[in-house]
């Protein structure tokens, strides 16, 4: 790699942070989570990986190595390694929910008691509530995220059927406005505020601000519900294999 970053005849900066992005961190963190989970001793892996940017960042950089490590990975649009384990661990916590039921991962994180002759010994529904605050890994950190996650919505209810939807049946209560992000003030949005002042001050009225997106297959609703200016619940909801209106229509119903 060092000959590739010759400064007079190398490769460009861009091209060596993607040859690094795509070459040598799949590399490095293959199997990070047998070691990086919740209670787990990471210091002297995490001080390795952080070696290994900082010559990464100087390598794409070409800079002094008196630099400090922070400043020159900002530079070079290299995340911080930590945050980075982090993001990919949260992705990953959720692929066991895409898995069939059948699957052995999907067994193995199974928090409901065994209502079968033949019990799981190896499930996490068989483990007591001292053994499951020992264990540790990648797996019971994987089930604690799944914890309130829903698999998906049926494509059978009837809530999704043509002529059923919430914005059929109360058509005269939806109003469907296209926002353009380069236009600041819109008369729509001067009513939406008008709307918010002028009922949440009134304890007859409760608001109710829903609002769902979708990101790598997931799909997140949020809803909140306020009462003279206090807040009554807050929900956060995932869901795998949804479109984002039916996203929206569970965060409305839910709220």
């Amino acid at each position: 790699m060092k000959l590739l970053g010759n400064l007079s005849r190398g490769i460009s900066p861009i091209q060596k942070r993607l040859l690094y992005r795509c070459c040598v961190l799949p590399i490095a963190l293959y199997g990070f989570q047998l070691w990086f989970y919740i209670k787990a001793p990471i210091s002297y892996h995490m001080k390795t990986l952080d070696k290994m940017q900082r010559r990464a960042a100087i390598w794409i950089l070409g800079v002094f190595k008196t630099l400090p490590s922070m400043g020159i990975e900002a530079i070079a649009g290299i995340i911080p390694i930590k945050f980075h384990l982090q993001k990919i661990t949260r992705r990953l916590e959720i692929c066991p929910l895409k898995l069939p039921l059948s699957h052995l991962l999907r067994s193995l994180i199974d928090d409901s008691p065994s209502s079968s002759i033949m019990p799981k010994p190896h499930c996490v529904g068989s483990l007591t509530n001292c053994q499951r605050n020992l264990t540790k890994g990648h797996l019971i950190d994987s089930l604690n995220k799944t914890l309130g996650i829903f698999p998906l919505f049926s494509p059978l209810n009837p809530e999704f059927s043509p002529g059923l939807y919430i914005t059929d049946k109360f058509s005269n209560c939806f109003c469907f406005n296209l926002v353009n992000k380069k236009e600041k003030y819109k008369p729509h949005a001067q009513e939406l505020d008008n709307m918010v002042l002028s009922n949440s001050s009134s304890p007859q009225s409760a608001l109710m601000i829903t609002d769902a997106s979708i990101k790598h297959d997931i799909a997140t609703s949020i809803s909140h519900v306020h009462i003279a200016n206090r807040s009554l619940t807050r929900t956060v909801h995932h869901a795998s294999f949804v479109t984002s209106t039916e996203a929206e229509l569970f965060a409305i119903r839910f709220g």
